[in-house]
């Protein structure tokens, strides 16, 4: 947490051997301007990371979401399964194809709770989004295990959970299809941009037809004469988002040690409150420290000392508006809303504290003893 902390003369370079090597910025075609396709070198080597055996870049995790969908058959009227909290990106795609959002509860995970998901499941129920929330899996287990009796298809929001894990799988590559976000804020960032993963050939198929336009992108066949079997639109990645890409893919190892050394100081030293609920058999990626202050006054004073040291909470609360359902009502009608007042109850109380590469292992630890002497 993030990437752009550790953007450098390394990524510079990259950016300026697109221009040595003949600047074009455009994905496809021009081989004879060329020497490299940088976003089809992200993509290998990304599939590469996550051990998947397809992976396709596009413009943002947001349009990783809506291609998605409709690579898994959602069409306007189907009804769309996520959790409260989430980022409204998830819902926005799900309304933007015509398909109706259900949201259900979240649990002590903070992710979604699997026994409000089987109450919410109807003959509509088409896909169900689970959504790896500020670093820590969902239960994938038991999700898995419903959708396969009630034959609901799995799209993996893993926006903000790259490099965290379930049952030795890395998040992302634990459904029919995963998608990341490579924005600015994220683990690892290309500024915008986003990758759509699979194991399904089908599927790939499609997302990367839709993607661009429709284009099959027939080998031996030049873009002008290239064919089509559906309409598509606009999704794709540029050479300059692709090489910044690979640069930034090579320090995830070392975003993922620094910021477990840095958890695990919150962890050891925040003992007095209540803390994040990680399921049995995940591996956060460390992003962010999640606890509990017992009431509001408690968390009033907590959030008083974090301002002081010049510091801010991610998420929760200071975006909570745009990561909890409760708050949408310009997509949710009110009776939705209703119907997840448990999640807002849990949120509340809750305080995410973001671990950044560029902040000491001594200042967290301060941090930790001043909110501790409120005890």
């Amino acid at each position: 947490m993030p990437g752009f902390e550790l953007i450098d003369r390394k990524e510079s370079l990259a950016v300026k051997k697109i221009f040595d090597d003949g600047g074009v910025l455009f994905a496809h075609g021009f081989e004879n301007l060329r020497k490299n396709y940088h976003v089809r070198e992200f993509e290998n080597n990304f599939k590469k990371y996550i051990n998947s055996k397809y992976c396709l870049a596009v413009s943002s995790g947001t349009a990783a979401i809506k291609i998605g969908l409709k690579s898994l058959g959602v069409k306007p009227g189907d009804e769309v399964i996520t959790q409260t909290f989430n980022f409204i990106a998830t819902v926005e795609a799900i309304v933007d194809i015509g398909a109706i959002p259900i949201i259900v509860n979240i649990d002590k995970s903070l992710n979604i709770d699997t026994e409000d998901f089987k109450k919410k499941i109807s003959k509509k129920t088409k896909v169900v989004i689970p959504v790896h929330m500020l670093g820590y899996p969902c239960e994938m287990k038991k999700l898995k295990k419903i959708c396969k009796q009630k034959k609901i298809k799995i799209l993996e929001d893993n926006c903000e959970s790259l490099g965290g894990m379930f049952e030795k799988k890395l998040l992302g590559n634990c459904a029919d299809i995963g998608v990341v976000s490579f924005d600015f804020g994220k683990t690892i960032t290309t500024g915008e941009g986003g990758m759509i993963i699979t194991n399904n050939k089908k599927i790939y198929n499609y997302c990367k037809e839709h993607h661009d336009h429709g284009h099959k992108n027939l080998k031996k066949v030049s873009r002008g004469k290239d064919s089509f079997s559906f309409p598509g639109f606009n999704y794709r990645m540029t050479e300059l988002q692709g090489a910044i890409g690979k640069s930034q893919l090579n320090k995830i190892s070392t975003l993922l040690k620094d910021n477990k050394k840095k958890y695990d100081i919150l962890k050891n030293n925040l003992t007095n409150f209540e803390k994040r609920k990680l399921i049995k058999g995940g591996i956060p990626n460390y992003d962010t420290y999640i606890f509990f202050a017992k009431n509001f006054a408690q968390k009033k004073r907590i959030l008083n000392i974090i301002k002081k040291k010049q510091f801010n909470t991610k998420n929760l609360p200071d975006a909570i508006k745009w990561h909890c359902a409760s708050y949408w009502t310009h997509v949710l009608s009110n009776k939705e809303i209703k119907k997840i007042k448990i999640s807002l109850k849990i949120l509340k109380k809750a305080i995410a504290l973001p671990i950044f590469y560029k902040k000491s292992k001594n200042f967290y630890k301060r941090l930790a003893n001043e909110i501790n002497e409120i005890f």
